[in-house]
């Protein structure tokens, strides 16, 4: 693999992992207590925990949350 072609790729993963947590801020504090009753009443410690997973899922998650305000 070049060198080029390894900047490309860790320049699109930086964006991806950029997007998700721009993505998994919002999503935790509005979208997953909409979306799960149960998360309602989640402390700050449990979204904290659930938060790399959020950024690594966002665009599954985006299309859920998407999908539950219909």
């Amino acid at each position: 693999m070049s060198v080029l072609a390894a900047g490309w790729m860790a320049a699109a993963l930086g964006l991806y992992a950029g997007a998700g947590l721009l993505f998994a801020i919002p999503f935790l504090i509005w979208g997953l207590p909409g979306m799960d009753a149960a998360a309602r009443g989640s402390s700050v410690a449990f979204r904290l925990l659930i938060l790399p997973g959020s950024a690594a899922l966002w665009p599954v998650l985006l299309k859920r949350w998407l999908r539950s305000h219909r």
